[in-house]
């Protein structure tokens, strides 16, 4: 069994965003060269814009094992039970990710892939209730334990065109660990089972990796 890649970094951008920095840095010392100054300065922005958008800080999550972490930066615009077909009854909590949040998604818990499933598809705002089915987006399926199972639902929205997913099964995670991406902003669903204790609630902003969302009982 691999473990899957999202060790630290050496600098806290993510892999996917070197080329979108590094082009507008490159125009930007062009632009210098050729005596260009407003279009040096906003190349200059255009690259510091894509540095902000792609950072990725280390983060170590809080509690034990027992505790299920946010796989995703952003608001709670859903916290419901519903009937899903891979993990059963479950809880639902969708994470809506604005322009502005940390777009690297990470693992909820520990626990091997046992599945990492493309959807193509529309793309939909992603608050909207359709989305979750409408809309382009990957779903891994995470066993926790043996018979305890979880899903994550990255779902790309009005401005996202491009999810990034770093698994494939088979791959060990451990909490915390980086999973993937999705740009430019967009949401995350991660379905629970029923017998979890929630522990956030709608409207509540998360920290991928972070915040507490979920107890195993």
């Amino acid at each position: 069994m691999k473990a899957a890649s999202g060790g630290p970094r050496a600098l806290p951008l993510a892999r996917e965003g070197y080329p979108f920095v590094l082009t507008p840095l490159a125009l930007c010392l062009l632009a210098l060269a050729l005596d260009w100054p407003l279009t040096a300065l906003a190349a200059l922005g255009v690259a510091g814009f894509f540095a902000y958008f792609f950072r990725d800080p280390e983060r170590q999550p809080p509690g034990g094992e027992e505790t299920v972490v946010a796989p995703a930066d952003g608001r709670v615009i859903r916290v419901d039970r519903v009937e899903d077909e891979d993990v059963g009854p479950a809880w639902r909590v969708a994470t809506f990710m604005n322009l502005f949040d940390v777009h690297v998604n990470r693992a909820p818990a520990a626990g091997t892939v046992l599945a990492s499933r493309h959807f193509p598809g529309r793309f939909l705002a992603a608050f909207r209730e359709e989305a979750d089915t409408a809309n382009e987006r990957q779903v891994t399926l995470l066993e926790v334990a043996p018979g305890r199972r979880l899903k994550v639902v990255q779902i790309a929205g009005l401005l996202a065109r491009r999810i990034i997913t770093r698994l494939n099964p088979g791959d060990h995670l451990t909490r915390g660990q980086r999973i993937g991406m999705i740009c430019f902003g967009s949401r995350v669903d991660l379905y629970l089972p029923a017998t979890c204790e929630i522990i956030t609630q709608k409207g509540e902003h998360l920290t991928a990796g972070i915040t507490p969302v979920a107890r195993w009982q």
